[in-house]
């Protein structure tokens, strides 16, 4: 059976999902969701109770939640290893994830990329007092972000793994903002990483196609 991811075309969760699959090098079939479409099918729901993407199908294995599909996309496909071995590291990976999921999602995407870059472009109201308080609270995640991240080009050290690939599309994100852009080069560490990693041919083809900007 193929595996499939089934996402929305801009879920910055379902840009992460694929860009695991693209790094371990996985042929899978991509099936659009709107999770905020009125008939959502129920095919879906069967697999996804609470209507969010992406939710990842492996040979009749039926898996959501993105942290969970991208560490089983790296254990369970061949391809260079996305985790580190050494247990500090391995932590250090952990916490990223973790602090990307917990700090950097509402600010830099919900807040800022959805209210200052996405809504727009898609001629739908924005809010800018939510986009003013993410870029008031952006800051203290890429401060923190900043001393987490271990020395070398990848956010762990020298190998890419999850954490990276965690991090990327929401700061791709919230850097289509001009105002995202100037707070990120404020942080060295990370805007040298960044410089990098949006450069990698896998980040690249998986970049999500936006509306174009409204003049």
């Amino acid at each position: 059976m193929a595996t499939e991811l089934h996402g929305y075309q801009y879920s910055v969760y379902s840009w992460i999902a694929r860009l695991a699959l693209h790094e371990k090098g996985v042929a899978y079939d991509w099936i659009e969701v709107n999770p905020f479409a009125e008939d959502i099918p129920a095919s879906y729901l069967a697999m996804h109770p609470f209507k969010r993407v992406p939710a990842l199908t492996h040979a009749g294995f039926v898996l959501y939640e993105t942290g969970a599909i991208t560490r089983y996309v790296d254990e369970a496909f061949e391809g260079p290893k996305l985790q580190p071995v050494e247990p500090r590291e391995r932590a250090r990976c952990n916490q990223i994830m973790s602090i990307v999921d917990s700090y950097a999602y509402w600010p830099l995407v919900r807040q800022v990329f959805s209210h200052g870059v996405l809504r727009p472009r898609m001629s739908r109201p924005m809010d800018e007092s939510e986009f003013q308080r993410g870029l008031e609270a952006a800051p203290r995640v890429l401060a923190a972000l900043e001393s987490t991240a271990g020395e070398g080009p990848c956010l762990c050290g020298n190998q890419l793994s999850l954490a990276d690939i965690h991090l990327a599309p929401m700061v791709g994100y919230f850097v289509l903002a001009d105002e995202g852009r100037a707070l990120l080069q404020k942080y060295p560490r990370l805007g040298e990483w960044w410089s990098e990693f949006s450069n990698r041919s896998t980040f690249v083809a998986t970049t999500p196609r936006l509306p174009p900007a409204l003049r």
